[in-house]
């Protein structure tokens, strides 16, 4: 059953997201629904994901850099312990 929805949006924001949904082919209102679709699918994906009560303690009590490379530092560490 579809509702309708009114929104309260920048002028400049909707003529640029009808064009971009004409340039798709798609209407505006199935943009935004699918949209919609992804955020509630990936909130209720973050709910059922439960941690561990020793991960749960730990959560946040680590402030990474912003320039860290989690990656690399991983690598480096893995090479250091089995090289």
């Amino acid at each position: 059953m579809n509702t309708k929805l009114t929104l309260t949006i920048e002028k400049e924001i909707i003529q640029k997201a009808k064009k971009y949904a004409k340039d798709k082919n798609r209407s505006l209102s199935d943009i935004i629904e699918n949209y919609l679709k992804i955020l509630t699918k990936e909130e209720k994906a973050n709910k059922s994901t439960k941690l561990n009560p020793v991960v749960k303690s730990l959560k946040g009590s680590f402030k990474m850099p912003k320039n860290m490379d989690y990656k690399k530092e991983l690598r480096n560490r893995l090479e250091e312990k089995y090289l």
